[in-house]
């Protein structure tokens, strides 16, 4: 019973950490990464579809993107649905290949995405402390249906508490990471 508790809420931290890591791909660095386009939905035959589906996405140089789209006649839609993003790219066809040049990032900006990746880590962080409060709540139900003894109830909740703090851990690791990837010049 405690180790299902425990189990569950292991696995809904890993995937707030995971949630963060996805955030934090959608903020740009002066560097050039395919990640960047992921959120980007083209509109196909009618249909809202991911960039990635459409077209390949490709590190040319360390500040420049390329991109091969499948289908010839969605180049023009392809590059709509980038300026759409609202990513501050502007993409540029020449011939059958889109580039979209990084633009280099000012001081202001850099401090902007290290507050917007600092809120990120923090929504991370309440969803995590919501998932111990959770847990928690659990191990209180099972004592006052006399399913655990108190003492059951605290081993568990130290337990708990060591998960919750490794999340955090992993959370602030990454947080740092970025914050130094985001004020590399």
């Amino acid at each position: 019973m405690i180790n299902e508790i425990k189990k569950d809420a292991q696995v809904r931290m890993h995937k707030s950490v995971e949630s963060l890591q996805h955030a934090f791909a959608k903020i740009r660095t002066g560097r050039a990464h395919p990640g960047i386009l992921d959120t980007v939905m083209v509109s196909y035959y009618g249909n809202d579809t991911p960039l990635r589906q459409v077209a390949n996405v490709t590190v040319e140089d360390s500040r420049t993107l390329a991109l091969s789209v499948f289908d010839k006649s969605m180049i023009q839609a392809v590059e709509k649905a980038i300026l759409v993003a609202d990513l501050g790219l502007n993409p540029a066809t020449s011939g059958t290949t889109i580039r979209v040049p990084m633009p280099a990032l000012t001081e202001e900006t850099r401090k902007g995405y290290t507050k917007q990746a600092r809120q990120e880590s923090e929504n991370a962080r309440v969803a995590v402390r919501n998932i111990r409060r959770d847990a928690l709540a659990q191990l209180k139900d099972l004592v006052k249906e006399k399913e655990i003894s108190e003492d059951e109830e605290r081993r568990g909740a130290d337990e708990i508490q060591k998960i919750t703090d490794h999340a955090i851990e992993e959370i602030d690791k990454l947080l740092a990471a970025k914050e130094t990837d985001l004020m590399a010049v």
